[in-house]
């Protein structure tokens, strides 16, 4: 799928950096069957550019996404239709290959939540890397609210981001935090004026850019690998990563800039 076809989502590139907006600005970005096949696409076509260095993930409008479409619940329709059966096939084929997907980008994420981030809207940006929030942006998973659970796998990805027991407070009550205090329990890393949410994103995404892309790469599969594994196996994982991130060129060039205190450029290779 080219960026042309892509529906209910925009996805653009500024030198090292892809930016993918979730585009349903007038239903808070809620998901849709198109949006959720387009934005796997997207990430596809980060990951297959060799230019690409970093990701930029946010919403069209006031929203980054209200997550599930109230409508199409009421009325059974798109991905609520159909019996138990039919549902679970459904979330399997559907809107869990996007956090399949993105467990295989090893570009690094950053969400830029300009707004509201809800149910599987916040589900979503604990799925990128780096969070950077709005202030004032409301951040909840809200599925037991509606009578639902997270099935876009969102109470594991909450988990990993703040703690089990601060995560399962958050789903077993829906409630809803400002930016502000997800930054206190670090569901966000940073909190900034609403206007300079997505320039805050693209400043973070250029800063990882500029490094060498192969090290980044394998750092961030180190972190997310490691995470559950046993020491043993993270050791093996950093000694194979560090074997092949020692023989790159970009690694030489670093350490002869450092060396020499001039500014290198890195090649990924």
């Amino acid at each position: 799928m080219e960026a042309s076809d892509l529906q209910d989502v925009r996805y653009a590139t500024d030198g090292p950096v892809a930016t993918i907006t979730l585009d349903r600005p007038d239903a808070r970005n809620a998901y849709s069957d198109a949006m959720v096949r387009s934005l796997v696409a997207a990430f596809d076509l980060a990951q297959t550019d060799h230019e690409i260095r970093a990701i930029v993930l946010t919403g069209a409008g006031k929203a980054f996404s209200a997550g599930g479409d109230l409508k199409a619940m009421r009325d059974r329709s798109g991905m609520f239709a159909g019996d138990a059966a039919a549902l679970r096939r459904r979330y399997i084929a559907g809107i869990q290959q996007i956090p399949r997907r993105i467990a295989r980008c090893d570009k690094p994420i950053i969400a830029a939540v300009n707004g509201a981030a809800i149910g599987a809207g916040l589900d979503l940006a604990c799925m990128c890397d780096i969070r950077v929030a709005a202030a004032g942006a409301k951040l909840g998973s809200t599925f037991v609210k509606v009578g639902l659970v997270p099935g876009d796998g969102g109470a594991y990805f909450l988990a990993r981001t703040i703690g089990f027991a601060r995560a399962l407070e958050l789903v077993l009550t829906g409630r809803v935090l400002t930016a502000e205090e997800g930054l206190a329990i670090g569901l966000v890393h940073r909190v900034v004026p609403a206007d300079e949410v997505v320039a805050a994103a693209h400043s973070t995404a250029r800063e990882i850019a500029a490094l060498p892309p192969i090290a980044v790469s394998l750092t961030k599969q180190a972190a997310y690998r490691s995470w559950g594994a046993s020491l043993e196996q993270a050791l093996e994982l950093a000694a194979t990563y560090q074997g092949v991130s020692q023989t790159t060129s970009d690694h030489q060039a670093a350490v002869a800039a450092l060396l020499s205190r001039t500014q290198a450029t890195y090649e990924g290779r």
